[in-house]
């Protein structure tokens, strides 16, 4: 039985109610809030009725995923610098957003990625492009986080059995596509406001309960987890999650050049731009999730270097060799031998956050994946636009389906290390999307024909180049640990990749013939001051829209 579990039957028991209750209250919410079945804004935007505050919360609650809570924690306490300057990037990368996107993503988009890149090039082939790299980009991660809930609840539960696991991916998916179905934007939003209060709140007790541990020293700490990792100094030094890598410096660039680009470009976190209602407000929101990411990361810096520092980097090892459970060792390990009730309830309410974690995380992400298919490619499809009635049953059909696919994808490879398709979504995110939005939003000369050799080609690099890493084969804890083909140089495709995301873009944009290309520059320049500055501006003549549908002009449902 594994370490947490075998604290108290108790324990499991008030963790148990706590799950059950949580889920419940969560439904209950979805279908307060739930939308009017005619108000798409509402279902898609939350018809940007969220303060500041709270929208900032949601995109830092849509932002930090169970992978990133439970995976960068595993890789501080495994490799200790490293994993500080992985949290330091999780956290830098949300800044890039605020500084260089926010303001234009709000500015030009609507309700989807896909409208954002219509803005200034009208026509299916756009959205299309859209809605398949969101896809692409979403579905690895949805899939990730799902199995990985069997795998959590039954370590949390102290069950071990196949059937268990399986019967929590269908429990809790099916939870998820609830969530999104009948809450959209507004349910999703609640979900992520109590993921995020009681994540940061219950591991921020945590960090002070690490901290007292060592007479409030982070030197202590420090030397202590120095003492228990069995790498020595090396702990303390950069290259140690690299070691094994023929290029370790180029190897963690890549690595960090991925988490930055690519979490800040993935559309469950770009879509919640859309809920500002101006540009002070999204700037507002930005500040506040920015300083929550920051907690975050000193958070789970605390907690990873605590859980060494306590019980030692062998006995997290043991327990998965990932590191994922460091989380759950080291908040166990801060209340000492002995769980008091105090220390019992605040355990479960850490165990909760992480539960909610989960279900906060996916939700969203199907969320942004039936957006993107009703709006982007059904509602574009036909003649003729779908009432708002359909459109929006089109989205909960398209939300069922994205679940029920996710569902059996995680059923069937449950067992597996799925480490891969986490640095597949974001090397999308970071060679596709993030190329596609620079360009889009800020260059000029960028013609579709560009754009479509971004997206398709940024994502295409991503997928082929990343069954040549260590993380697909080669290495006992890759996706085939027993075969070994690998042929790429680095751990994760971003040195390569985000280069010819950017690279396919500008290829494709200057072989456009110059009379296509002048007419597309003409598209962006007459909504430039509304993207840019969200400055009034004269909308484009009828024809230069078409294909574009609902809010494809300027100001569309918008004030500046």
């Amino acid at each position: 039985m594994n370490p947490v579990a075998a604290t108290s039957v108790s324990t499991e028991s008030m963790a148990l109610v706590a799950f059950t209750g949580v889920a419940s209250v969560i439904l209950l919410l979805c279908i307060v809030t739930g939308p009017e079945r005619d108000d798409l804004a509402e279902f898609y935007t939350g018809f940007g009725r969220l303060g500041p505050m709270r929208n900032g919360l949601a995109i830092a609650g849509d932002y930090i995923s169970a992978a990133t809570v439970l995976g960068t924690c595993g890789v501080v306490a495994l490799t200790g610098y490293d994993g500080a300057v992985l949290a330091l990037a999780t956290a830098l990368s949300l800044t890039l957003l605020m500084f260089l996107l926010a303001e234009p993503l709000r500015n030009a988009g609507q309700f989807t990625m896909g409208d954002v890149l219509a803005r200034r090039m009208p026509g299916r082939a756009a959205r299309l492009a859209a809605c398949l790299v969101t896809l692409a980009a979403l579905l690895p991660m949805m899939l990730v986080q799902l199995a990985g809930a069997g795998d959590l609840l039954g370590f949390l539960l102290g069950f071990d059995s196949a059937g268990f696991k399986t019967g929590v991916i269908v429990t809790v998916g099916g939870l998820m596509i609830s969530y999104a179905a009948i809450g959209g934007m507004k349910g999703t939003a609640v979900i992520q406001l109590l993921k995020i209060v009681t994540l940061l709140g219950s591991g921020t007790v945590v960090s002070v309960l690490i901290l007292r541990r060592f007479d409030w020293d982070p030197g202590a700490l420090l030397a202590a987890a120095v003492a228990n990792n069995g790498a020595g100094s090396a702990y303390l030094k950069s290259g140690l999650q690299f070691v094994h890598s023929g290029s370790p410096r180029l190897d963690m660039i890549s690595s960090y050049l991925t988490v930055m680009l690519g979490g800040a470009a993935l559309p469950h976190v770009t879509m919640r731009m859309y809920t500002a209602r101006h540009a002070r407000e999204v700037r507002r929101s930005m500040s506040w999730a920015v300083t929550s990411t920051g907690v975050f990361a000193l958070m789970i810096s605390v907690i990873g270097f605590g859980a060494t520092a306590l019980i030692g980097s062998k006995a997290i090892a043991a327990a998965d060799p990932q590191g994922n459970t460091a989380f759950l060792l080291g908040s166990r390990a801060a209340f000492g031998a002995e769980l008091s009730t105090a220390g019992a309830l605040v355990f479960t309410t850490v165990t909760t956050a992480l539960f909610l974690t989960l279900l906060a995380s996916v939700s969203g992400m199907i969320l942004a994946c039936a957006n993107s298919l009703a709006h982007d490619v059904f509602a574009h499809w036909g003649r003729t636009e779908p009432t708002p009635r359909r459109e929006m049953t089109l989205a909960r059909c398209s939300a069922l389906a994205i679940g029920a696919l996710t569902i059996a994808l995680a059923t069937y490879f449950q067992h597996r290390s799925l480490q891969p398709l986490v640095f597949l979504a974001l090397g999308i995110g970071a060679s596709a999307l993030a190329p596609a939005l620079v360009y889009s939003l800020f260059w000029r000369r960028y013609t579709r024909t560009g754009l479509l050799c971004t997206l398709i080609g940024g994502t295409l690099a991503s997928m082929v180049l990343i069954t040549g890493t260590t993380l697909v084969s080669g290495n006992p804890a890759s996706l085939f640990p027993d075969r070994d083909f690998t042929w790429f140089p680095f751990t994760t495709t971003g040195l390569v990749s985000i280069p010819l995301g950017f690279f396919l873009g500008w290829l494709g944009t200057v072989l456009t013939g110059p009379r296509k290309a002048q007419a597309q520059r003409q598209l962006y320049e007459a909504v430039e001051g509304w993207i840019l500055a969200g400055a009034p501006v004269t909308p484009p003549p009828p024809a230069a829209t078409t294909g574009s549908g609902r809010g494809s002009g300027p100001g569309s449902g918008r004030t500046g």
